[in-house]
């Protein structure tokens, strides 16, 4: 079907053949829903198969645009792949090729998590600039001096990151290594990097996500010696070589957080399973001050109840603090939720650009910099929109699922990039959407 999409202010017809989400509101949902395996946990594990010369068998890995891209990437270096399912069996065996392709990368910001392990495992590696979501500048910087730490020659020449170990092992040395920031892809690639290197690297000022920590859990089944994952500081001892693994991805946080947002904003009581109840602390937490309940059933499966919303204030920040990629999520509840919410964005300057879209919905947002006021509507009402990034797109289905009327959703690709079957999945609950 040819989508139209006419952009806010303005009288320009943009015309489109992609498939767009058609969704009626208000909606009911009821039921359970499935928590497929975490992207961000897959997309770095993927790209740590690349340490070991044996076979690596990932279960629970999601059926996503991302995940299809990084076997592609992997695929161009020489690793032999076959799947059944949600599991994917990686032979690394023989890296040969050590440049992955520019117009994968591009498409892919996680392909850049390839060169820690190709650079430790060959001494040379060539990786393009990478691409994904243009939510904001995220450069690489982080990872280049890290791996410029642990010895090796990095140059940047025609948007190609090159990299190379001299001497005659060829093998990255153990570093103390501080980051300015807790980037979660600068440290995934030292850690992976620091596994094969010789002697220990400690990383200070670490990312302290859950899928930094199911990542050093994958290396360590290989036989990796990493601990402290999961705090702000790493220490990883070098080991020679690495062997097979058979290991489960952790389930998808944002992914939850989602749904229990589709709950909240549906004014519906649904349970969720599998769920790590921990990775969802904060976002649990507003949930709460908004006026939902969210029962722990047993240790995997949680139950939203919703309740009367009210405003809250949000500011995004690294883990354990509110997740960035909850954000555009929750704008949409707190449209609906009474008072004034203020949500301060400080992860990504970009991350605001669903405002428009909600506003054609009837949202009151109010936007200066980062900060976005929200003032809560008695209703939303079904229009065409655009989604703009990954989570964007999840907060205009959420929206869709409360408004009165069809919400036509377009920019699809944004939302397959990480939400695996989600209309199935809401349809089971009870979702009235399409695609079409």
């Amino acid at each position: 079907m040819k989508g139209t999409y006419i952009q806010p202010n303005s009288q320009s017809v943009i015309e489109s053949d992609d498939p767009v989400l058609e969704i009626l509101g208000p909606t009911s949902l009821k039921g359970e829903v499935t928590i497929s395996g975490a992207k961000n946990s897959a997309l770095a594990i993927m790209a740590g198969t690349l340490l070991c010369s044996d076979e690596c068998r990932i279960r629970n890995v999601p059926s996503l645009v991302d995940v299809g891209r990084m076997k592609q990437i992997l695929a161009s270096l020489g690793v032999k792949i076959t799947e059944d399912k949600d599991i994917l069996d990686i032979n690394a065996k023989e890296i040969g090729q050590t440049q992955a392709p520019y117009d994968l990368v591009s498409q892919l910001r996680a392909s850049f998590f390839v060169i820690g392990p190709v650079l430790a495992r060959l001494g040379v590696a060539r990786v393009p600039l990478p691409g994904g979501c243009a939510i904001g500048a995220r450069p690489v910087d982080l990872h280049v001096r890290g791996l410029q730490a642990m010895g090796a020659e990095v140059h940047i020449e025609h948007g190609i990151v090159h990299a190379c170990v001299k001497g005659s092992r060829s093998r990255l040395k153990g570093a103390k290594i501080y980051l300015d920031y807790p980037s979660v892809g600068a440290t995934e690639t030292i850690m992976m990097a620091a596994t094969l290197a010789e002697g220990e690297t400690i990383i200070e000022n670490a990312a302290q996500e859950p899928e930094v920590e199911d990542l050093a859990n994958f290396c360590r089944s290989m036989g990796a010696k990493i601990r402290g994952a999961g705090t702000n500081t790493i220490i990883v001892s070098g080991v020679e070589r690495l062997h097979s693994t058979d290991y489960p991805i952790i389930p998808d946080r944002i992914e939850a957080g989602t749904f229990l947002v589709a709950g909240a904003i549906t004014q519906s009581p649904i349970s969720l399973y599998p769920v790590i109840p921990e990775h969802l602390t904060p976002v649990i937490a507003k949930l709460e001050e908004i006026g939902c309940q969210v029962i722990l059933e047993e240790s995997k499966r949680v139950r939203i109840v919703p309740g009367a919303l009210r405003a809250t204030d949000i500011e995004t920040l690294p883990y354990p603090g509110f997740p960035t990629d909850m954000q555009a999520q929750f704008m949409a509840l707190l449209t609906l939720s009474e008072g004034n919410s203020m949500i301060s964005e400080t992860v990504f300057e970009n991350r605001l650009r669903h405002v428009a879209e909600l506003q054609r919905m009837g949202a009151d947002i109010k936007v200066k910099g980062n900060v976005a006021v929200v003032k809560g509507v008695p209703f939303l009402s079904g229009a065409p929109v655009m989604a703009t990034d990954l989570r964007a797109s999840a907060a205009l289905v959420l929206a869709g699922l409360a408004a009165q009327g069809k919400t036509v959703v377009q920019g699809l690709h944004h939302l397959d990039r990480g939400y695996e079957n989600i209309e199935d999945k809401l349809r089971q609950l009870g979702a009235k959407l399409q695609r079409v």
